[in-house]
């Protein structure tokens, strides 16, 4: 009667790493535990040591986290610290067009491996990691892939509890703390950097957010304006879709009336929807403002909309045209480039933010993986934007002002 005993074993110890989800069985990482009576081997004497050193990872290698940051489930590490975190938000079951969100979180991740968080750029003029703050991939959020209302409350409660999490206090001495002075509490909170998932994570992250801080202002780099209210005659969960959540939260009380839509180019029923964009309590920069006056009136613009506000920023990859950025679920051809968007970014720098997402990464429709790179760069350049103070200064190239002037 061996095989029996046989068979029990393996259940168990199968059963022992996995969990239950609905239908389905999701593996659990499994540890390696040194016995207690085992020797340590003396690496220092090996071949490989001895020779080559320590078993770095090459840019295309080792574990899956955005650019090489230190990797945890936060959300059951509760020694987890850090002052900003990325968080996976892989939802895209309220898309009205292509789904595939849902990959986007590992599809960025898989963009940013050979780019370093400790790497600076003329651009920047210094690296994320170089200002302070204790950078911690937090992984992603097991969100029901069946039950829409399940997934947003599941990660309303992630958000808010990362929210919750007392921050490490930085790495070094450039750090500062930037969130206790707009909290209801008093008190420093860690921000968070989310990767979604289809537009709609961004109701749950405002819900939380809410809670923390009260009404926030919103940057919102899109195509679309995202405010459309829900179509008549829907009711309960169907009202909530990647077009609908902004007038969802404004419904709700989640935001000032001083929020901003940058690089809009959608298709409209009328003039209908500019009205209501404005009763939700946004402006409009469209993506022809920025040929016909310039970035740094765009800059202007933005940064004169949100004041002193605490101000959370969503871009959806679409606000890149299709030919840089394909993979998304709705493209919309005329958008901007990669580059001017990045130049945006720096000019925000020193706005009062408290969080910062990019969604719409369905990475089944890319070319080369070129929208998963793109992303994981601007990834890189929200890490750098919320911790300064003030935009970046033009680098000292070989060009004088004078120059410039002709």
């Amino acid at each position: 009667m061996l095989l029996p005993a046989v068979l029990a074993l393996i259940s168990a110890r199968v059963n022992a790493h996995r969990s239950h989800h609905g239908d389905e069985f999701y593996p659990q990482p499994m540890t390696y535990q040194q016995p207690m009576d085992m020797d340590v081997v003396d690496v220092a004497t090996e071949p490989w040591t001895s020779k080559y050193g320590a078993q770095t990872d090459l840019g295309y290698t080792g574990p899956l986290s955005f650019s090489h940051l230190p990797y945890t489930r936060c959300l059951e590490d509760g020694s987890a610290r850090f002052d900003i975190g990325l968080i996976g938000l892989p939802f895209d079951t309220t898309t009205s067009y292509r789904p595939g969100a849902r990959f986007g979180p590992f599809a960025i991740r898989s963009g940013s491996r050979r780019q370093g968080t400790d790497r600076g750029t003329l651009a920047w003029g210094t690296s994320p990691g170089e200002l302070g703050a204790a950078l911690l991939d937090c992984g992603d959020v097991p969100v029901s892939a069946y039950d829409n209302a399940k997934a947003i409350d599941q990660m309303e409660a992630a958000y808010s509890t990362l929210l919750g999490r007392p921050v490490q206090g930085g790495t070094t001495a450039a750090y500062k703390p930037s969130t206790a002075a707009f909290a209801l509490d008093g008190i420093e909170h860690p921000r968070l950097v989310s990767l979604g998932g289809d537009h709609t994570i961004v109701l749950p992250i405002l819900r939380a957010l809410n809670k923390v801080y009260g009404p926030v202002s919103v940057i919102h780099f899109d195509a679309h304006l995202d405010t459309w209210a829900p179509p008549p005659g829907t009711v309960g969960q169907e009202r909530v879709t990647h077009g609908s959540f902004f007038a969802i939260a404004a419904e709700e009380g989640l935001l000032t009336n001083t929020s901003v839509h940058a690089g809009i180019r959608c298709k409209m029923h009328g003039a209908e929807d500019i009205e209501h964009d404005d009763s939700v309590g946004f402006q409009v920069i469209s993506t022809d403002d920025i040929d016909d006056y310039g970035i740094r009136k765009v800059i202007k613009k933005i940064r004169q909309r949100i004041g002193n506000n605490p101000v959370y920023l969503s871009l959806d990859i679409d606000v890149v045209d299709p030919g840089l950025a394909p993979a998304t679920g709705t493209p919309e051809p005329g958008g901007w480039t990669t580059r001017e968007v990045k130049r945006i970014l720096r000019g925000l720098s020193g706005l009062n933010f408290v969080g910062a997402d990019i969604v719409e990464v369905a990475p089944a429709y890319d070319n080369a993986d070129i929208t998963g790179i793109a992303a994981a760069d601007i990834v890189y350049d929200f890490l750098a934007m919320m911790q300064l103070e003030s935009p970046p200064p033009p680098h000292g190239g070989p060009f004088s002002k004078a120059d410039l002037a002709h």
